[in-house]
């Protein structure tokens, strides 16, 4: 037997390119969606995105954004909305095909604010970052660690564990597709734009 899951993160009220993942990923027959939250913030299509979400049954979990929105809902705010949030979980794990999968937004064992950092401007490892996470992931026991928030592309080995970030949907322009148990990564370009392994928040009032 095996599986494939579907990561996307930072959707970022943009629906666009989260129809898109998710159109790819019915192509490629998933068996499950993983979203590593902030679904809120920045972009004006949130009611949008969380229909995708919930249509395609995706597994959601909360980023900070999305905390936020919590705190300082809207008035006026569809009720649907703020049932989501409530509703959202902080981290979610699984055992899928003999494999410990986790996920939280930022970092474990429940951040939604430290993230994993592990490539400079220039999308190269940080050898110092890289061995400190090895050391703060010691104990975990996780097979797989999904993460987003630092709007980074990689799936990277850390010592017993496979960590991978699939980047934004909006900003990075891509998605993962995780085999298992395989634990092989496939990344995904979207809305026909270059991927960006690093996004920099400097770039964000720049036309691509």
């Amino acid at each position: 037997m095996s599986a494939k899951i579907g990561l996307i993160s930072d959707v970022h009220a943009t629906a666009a390119p989260l129809r898109e993942a998710l159109t790819i990923f019915a192509q490629e027959s998933v068996d499950l969606v993983l979203c590593a939250g902030d679904i809120a913030g920045y972009g004006t299509e949130l009611e949008q995105s969380i229909e995708l979400l919930v249509e395609r049954g995706c597994t959601t979990i909360l980023g900070n954004h999305d905390v936020w929105h919590i705190d300082h809902q809207v008035d006026g705010q569809e009720k649907r909305v703020e049932t989501f949030f409530h509703n959202l979980p902080v981290t979610w794990e699984s055992t899928i095909e003999g494999k410990r999968i986790f996920t939280v937004h930022a970092s474990p064992p429940i951040s939604v604010n430290r993230g994993i950092t592990l490539l400079d401007q220039y999308e190269k490892i940080l050898s110092s970052e890289k061995e400190q996470w090895i050391h703060e992931l010691e104990g975990y026991g996780f097979d797989v660690l999904v993460v987003g928030h630092t709007n980074q592309v990689f799936a990277e080995v850390l010592g017993q564990t496979l960590v991978i970030n699939p980047g934004s949907t909006k900003f990075n322009h891509t998605c993962a597709i995780l085999s298992l148990p395989d634990l092989e990564v496939r990344n995904v370009p979207l809305s026909g734009k270059m991927p960006r392994k690093v996004w920099h928040w400097g770039m964000m009032t720049k036309q691509d």
